[in-house]
């Protein structure tokens, strides 16, 4: 009765472990699968132009941090009177300081709202070059485009209800009015 024990006992284990086996080239194919889709997806591309669009970014935005600071930032500058956009602030223990770095060395709290100013600022710029980029873009898809002819009209009006009909009607499906159906003249002999 032992040996027969054993025997089932072995063959649960053997079982077992080719279950587990399985289970895990399975699993391990399931990863190879998920490296071939990981590939796929990266040589794709939309995934080329997504790196390329975030390196574009990223150098657009040395340009146009480079505009406000050098350009704009002066010009706001001299309508305050004050030395820089960036260095406007309100201290909130209520001391007052010469500059907003040395108000932070003082260890003082402030409202930086010149820094929130410069920030809207460069939003603005970046925003209005993507719309004039994105309606450049627009109109050099639009060249290439053919016009589609104005397609004849498949409804009219009923001139006693004012519902919308199908201009081959004689009688409005609304009000029951009869319709005059508009002759085409050149198709009929006269005379």
């Amino acid at each position: 009765m032992a040996d027969i024990q054993g025997n089932v006992e072995t063959a649960l284990k053997k079982d077992m472990e080719n279950k587990l086996k399985k289970e895990l080239q399975k699993e391990l194919k399931k990863g190879s699968g998920f490296m071939n889709e990981f590939k796929k997806f990266i040589s794709r591309g939309n995934v080329i132009d997504l790196a390329v669009g975030v390196i574009v970014g990223s150098s657009f935005t040395a340009i146009v941090n480079s505009l406000v600071n050098n350009i704009i930032t002066p010009l706001i500058t001299l309508i305050t009177g004050k030395v820089s956009v960036k260095e406007l602030f309100v201290a909130l223990d209520g001391n007052e300081y010469e500059s907003l770095e040395a108000a932070t060395e003082a260890g003082a709290a402030t409202l930086g709202y010149g820094l929130f100013i410069q920030s809207v600022i460069d939003f603005i710029i970046i925003a209005f070059v993507v719309f004039l980029m994105v309606k450049g873009i627009n109109k050099i898809r639009d060249i290439g485009k053919k016009e589609e002819p104005e397609k004849a009209p498949t409804t009219k009006v009923c001139p006693f209800c004012k519902s919308e009909i199908n201009i081959e009607a004689t009688r409005c499906p609304n009000c029951t009015s009869e319709i005059e159906v508009e002759a085409e003249w050149k198709d009929w002999d006269i005379l």
